[in-house]
């Protein structure tokens, strides 16, 4: 079970996200971290277990209003865990850093008006990731996205944003849909609402093959302890 940590960037540092409410994110703050520098807070991930994978997510990317990608290569450099996971808005990989693996939201895709004719007419490139959006019931993309799972890579992430930040619980039923939409010869992650191991062990039990995770770190909910014996 591959446990990822993630760090939201909003207007050049690290901002808690709840609920995907993004007009009210606000400067982390972290035992984890002295400041709200993505680099610190990378640096606090790794102070608590030897992460292989880092999610980083660049908001004013996202919505269109610039990019960090400057901070985008600072993370990477400073993150000795392996990949960096990137979603920064672009239908195009960063090749600024070679551990760099882009993920393409269909959040995005669907602000750009496209599905696999932004894709080249191919499905997404085996290197990067899906993030399948959803805010509560709806899905945020192309209806043809969720209904072709061919068009997916081998990893995909079902994103639930108004489950993030909130103690809620993962919405476990819509990851095992998707997983098993999904087949074996994909990899799915989980992202949104995850308290703890329990949710962990339930996300597995459904076929996630990880988890995407802030909140639950920060507040200490999620012990080194814990990872060593569920990581992997």
């Amino acid at each position: 079970m591959l446990i990822i940590p993630v760090i939201d960037i909003r207007g050049g540092v690290a901002v808690r996200a709840v609920a995907g409410d993004r007009t009210h994110y606000r400067p982390i703050k972290s035992p984890l971290a002295d400041s709200a520098d993505p680099v610190a807070v990378a640096r606090g991930y790794q102070s608590v277990f030897p992460f292989p994978t880092l999610y980083l997510a660049d908001l004013d990317g996202i919505e269109g209003r610039g990019s960090n990608r400057d901070i985008h290569a600072r993370v990477a450099d400073a993150w000795s865990g392996g990949d960096v996971w990137l979603d920064d808005g672009s239908l195009e990989a960063d090749a600024s850093h070679q551990r760099v693996r882009p993920v393409i939201g269909s959040e995005t895709l669907l602000a750009a008006g496209a599905c696999q004719s932004a894709l080249g007419g191919k499905p997404i490139n085996r290197n990067g990731i899906l993030s399948l959006d959803f805010r509560g019931l709806a899905f945020m993309g192309p209806p043809e996205l969720l209904a072709y799972p061919s068009m997916w890579p081998g990893a995909v992430i079902v994103m639930t944003l108004t489950r993030v930040g909130r103690g809620e619980g993962p919405d476990v039923k819509r990851v095992a849909t998707v997983a098993e939409m999904a087949g074996p010869q994909r990899r799915v992650f989980a992202a949104g609402g995850v308290r703890g191991m329990d949710d962990i062990r339930a996300l597995k039990d459904a076929g996630a093959s990880g988890v995407l995770v802030a909140t639950a770190l920060h507040e200490g909910k999620i012990k080194t302890g814990d990872l060593q014996q569920i990581a992997g």
